[in-house]
């Protein structure tokens, strides 16, 4: 249940990016590996090839941190903006 409740975060994170990308193409180049992201989303989504743990947990460590930062700072900017 854990590892789905993991791949689902991963689909809920990826969805609003794809969509965000489609309305501001600029944003691609200001959150690092968008493209992956996204494609790492549609692979639970569409039921690609099964996605194992070891490479779960990479992305997690490895680029979650990141991303986390990414979106924060854009926030912040935006937040600004009003």
């Amino acid at each position: 249940m854990l590892r789905f409740a993991v791949e689902r975060q991963f689909e809920i994170v990826g969805e609003p990016l794809n969509q965000a990308i489609r309305l501001e193409p600029g944003l691609s180049d200001q959150v690092s590996n968008s493209r992956r992201i996204v494609a790492f989303r549609n692979r639970p989504i569409h039921g690609y090839a099964s996605i194992s743990d070891e490479v779960v947990w990479g992305v997690i460590e490895t680029s979650l941190p990141a991303l986390r930062r990414e979106v924060t700072a854009l926030l912040g900017e935006s937040e600004g903006d009003e």
